[in-house]
């Protein structure tokens, strides 16, 4: 059965199918190309008559997945200038001013879609939240930097979505002032970024970081010195003019070149931040749309009236290491020197981190160590600001569960809660990370979460504080645990 609702651009069709109704594919912003290329995000174009909305519109360009991160994560290329689009899952498009939950996809700045099979809305919108999913400008095309006073596209696409939203999403059933931002790896980022930027104050009002807080910005210096490289890279000048002149396939391309050449030496003298971050275009710190490094603005008081639920999985840096097999590769000698990097005490810190794990191997604890520094210990500070202010609302979960994927070697890896907080196990896409019959019990859990934060600022555990730190442990039996692993947390006091 299809459907018709009327927004501010014209009308869309949808179709329902067991009480929700989709809608696909909907621009929220002018295509990016000709006049609008490398240009902050324009409005789109209205239209007569009635529009269709029942396929995902098209991707923003990428490059795939390198091997063997092909068959692991889902990638979805729909080839189009109109990739500025969102998609709605509602189970009541009307007056029912239903809470709304704005999903912002992962992929290091430079992969994703709102239109992969894992973030089905559906499923929320069966348990009344209206569900939005959209794309944003990646890479070089969202953000790079040169010295003209443009800057952050990607973060100013996404500023634009929900501002479309809060627009146009009553119209889909959807309460404009209950909106919940979430999303996921960069898309945790963004989140945290959006709550430091002022030109973001006032689109949602509760927000949900997994797997990526507000460390991984850049500065201006590094985001100037990354585009020169691109530019030396493609043969052109580093202006706009010269990088639109390449043809977008060997832009993308030089971009992952760009990126393999930072992994394989991740020398900060050559990369600044970015040899740490390993991601060579995010956020840059342009003292404009974005003032400060976003830990340091909420510190001070940014996103004080949004309520947050934040944290991470409890093994996220063995996804990089394991398929690989670069933990088999680690050493004694490889594993102190990224101690060091990190800045920690490297005796202490390989004591500190082995008392919980007797057998690892130097692969484990470098894992381990990675997955705090990249993820863990930023969620934790995020929590810690906004505890320490009293701001809004503050919770803290861990996803704990392990596949039997790589003979039981992942453990609960980045990436692989994403099915379960859609309960969308069923859906294709990750059955390589998360097996052929991951537990049902732990999405239920998860995703009543979700969606209970989204409707009333209560996930169903207690708030984090700095004296309990309660953070909810999902796993096939899951639990409320006071301050997880203090003794590591603590080696990165005033380091991280």
């Amino acid at each position: 059965m299809q459907t018709v609702v009327r927004i501010r651009q014209g009308a869309v069709q949808g179709e329902v199918a067991n009480g929700v109704a989709a809608f696909k594919g909907i621009p929220y912003a002018a295509a990016p190309f000709g006049l609008n290329r490398f240009q902050p995000p324009r409005p789109a174009e209205s239209w007569e008559g009635v529009r269709e909305a029942l396929a995902y519109g098209p991707t923003a360009p990428k490059a795939p997945y390198v091997p063997p991160y092909d068959v692991l994560i889902p990638e979805i290329d729909i080839p189009g200038e109109d990739y500025l689009n969102l998609n709605i899952w509602s189970p009541d498009p009307g007056q029912a001013r239903l809470p709304v939950m704005v999903w912002i996809h992962g992929g290091a700045f430079a992969n994703g879609s709102g239109s992969v099979p894992g973030y089905d809305g559906t499923r929320f919108a069966r348990d009344g939240v209206v569900c939005v999913t959209f794309n944003y400008r990646l890479g070089a095309d969202g953000f790079l930097f040169l010295e003209d006073g443009i800057a952050n596209l990607g973060l100013l696409d996404q500023i634009a979505a929900l501002t479309w939203v809060q627009e146009n999403i009553a119209a889909f059933g959807g309460d404009p002032t209950n909106v919940t931002l979430f999303g996921e790896s960069s898309g945790g980022m963004s989140v945290a970024t959006l709550m430091a930027m002022p030109r973001a104050k006032g689109l949602f009002r509760r927000a949900i970081a997994q797997s990526g807080a507000g460390h991984h910005v850049i500065s201006e210096a590094t985001a100037q010195r990354i585009s020169q490289y691109l530019a030396e890279k493609l043969g052109v000048e580093p202006t706009r003019l010269g990088i639109a002149s390449v043809p977008i396939s060997r832009l993308v391309q030089a971009q992952q070149e760009l990126r393999s050449a930072i992994s394989a030496n991740p020398n900060p003298a050559l990369w600044g931040e970015v040899a740490a971050n390993l991601m060579p275009f995010e956020p840059v710190i342009d003292g404009d749309l974005l003032p400060a490094r976003p830990i340091d603005s909420i510190a001070s008081g940014a996103g004080a009236n949004v309520d947050v639920l934040i944290g991470n999985n409890a093994d996220e840096f063995r996804f990089f290491l394991v398929p690989t097999g670069l933990i088999n590769v680690i050493n004694e000698d490889i594993l102190s020197r990224a101690v060091a990097a990190y800045g920690l005490p490297v005796a202490e810190t390989l004591a500190t981190y082995r008392a919980t794990r007797k057998d690892a191997s130097p692969g484990d604890l470098l894992a381990a160590i990675s997955t705090d520094w990249f993820y863990r210990i930023p969620a934790i500070r995020m929590a810690e600001a906004y505890a320490q202010q009293d701001a809004g609302a503050t919770y803290m979960y861990e996803f704990a569960w392990q596949p039997p994927t790589f003979d039981g070697r992942l453990g609960a890896c980045h990436a692989i809660e994403m099915p379960f907080v859609f309960d969308n196990l069923d859906k294709e896409g990750f059955e390589g990370l998360v097996g052929t019959n991951p537990p049902q019990q732990v999405a239920d859990a998860m995703h009543a979460a979700w969606a209970a934060f989204a409707t009333s600022a209560n996930p169903g555990w207690p708030q984090f504080d700095l004296k309990r730190r309660a953070t909810m442990r999902f796993d096939t039996t899951s639990e409320l645990v006071e301050d997880p692993r203090p003794a590591e947390r603590m080696l990165w006091e005033g380091r991280r």
